[in-house]
């Protein structure tokens, strides 16, 4: 029941960390667009009054980052507080 517990508290701890991630990431993104473009990003992609260009670009730099950045806190979140299943196996004698 040990693992099971520690798995529980890993899966929450890492959705925990997504949702930070992504807040920190939508804010970075933001500001990074803005300072490239010269403008906010578009709040309504699916407009018609944004151009496909810039709707496009800013669907796929929100979908990529937020996906790296969701990736990135769950795997170092689990690495954390996931319980080790294969301990020091590269320890092992042969």
């Amino acid at each position: 029941m040990a693992d099971k517990d520690g798995e529980l508290v890993a899966r929450i701890a890492g959705g925990a960390a997504a949702l930070a991630a992504a807040y920190a990431t939508r804010k970075v993104l933001t500001f990074a667009w803005t300072r490239a473009v010269g403008k906010e990003p578009p709040i309504d992609p699916e407009s018609p009054d944004i151009g496909l260009a810039e709707a496009l670009g800013w669907a796929v730099l929100t979908g990529v980052g937020m996906e790296v950045a969701r990736v990135l806190a769950v795997r170092a979140t689990h690495k954390r507080f996931a319980p080790r299943r294969h301990r020091d196996i590269e320890e092992l004698p042969l």
